[in-house]
């Protein structure tokens, strides 16, 4: 379990990470393209991995110039969590609204929206998510959500047989957002990484 989070020595201070950042981007941006799923008009789901993780945190070091171990030990502390566990997905859910009249037509609309998504396996047997518990406490309120959510599911070892052979849909059956997207052969593939002990 430990082996997957990362530590002070995974983040490469600044001018280091200003020397790998290209190569390093380009890597995480083919990553993610097989790692997100879009579910709808408006949302979209990022599986998370280390490595996205690590992008994260170098980014946000990057960009607020941190220089101490505190501080980046910080931010390890915020996103550690985001790193699922063998026979766990953990995703960053996106609504993605670019305007000020789809923000407040859609927000209101999707209060619960981070307990509505579940991945159907092909046997029909469903798997719902839960709001990752430090995230949640913050951005969950009565009358509007959040543009960003972090979920995560847990599936038994007979699931992720089941996960592995394909034909696994992702869905919201949220009463104002139902869509579903059957996810690639490729996103499956990956997926069973994060699965996988």
């Amino acid at each position: 379990m430990a082996g997957r989070q990362l530590t002070l020595e995974d983040i490469a201070d600044l001018r280091a990470y200003e020397r790998e950042r290209d190569a390093f981007r380009q890597r995480i941006m083919a990553l993610k393209r097989r790692r997100r799923v879009a579910l709808g008009p408006v949302a979209s789901v990022v599986f998370e991995n280390r490595e996205t993780v690590r992008f994260q945190v170098q980014e946000m070091a990057r960009a607020e110039r941190m220089m101490s171990d505190e501080q980046i030990l910080g931010e390890l502390a915020v996103y550690n969590p985001l790193i699922p566990n063998p026979g766990e997905l953990s995703a960053t859910l996106f609504l993605e609204l670019t305007d000020e009249a789809s923000l407040r037509t859609w927000l209101p609309k999707l209060v619960g929206i981070e307990r509505s998504l579940v991945l159907r396996l092909a046997d029909g047997q469903t798997v719902r998510c839960v709001p990752e518990a430090g995230h949640a406490e913050q951005l969950t309120r009565e009358d509007v959500t959040a543009s960003v959510h972090y979920v995560r599911w847990q599936l038994t070892e007979a699931q992720v047989a089941r996960f592995a052979e394909g034909g696994v849909v992702l869905a919201s059956d949220h009463p104002a957002y139902q869509h579903e997207t059957a996810l690639a052969a490729e996103t499956v593939e990956e997926l069973l990484g994060d699965l996988r002990p």
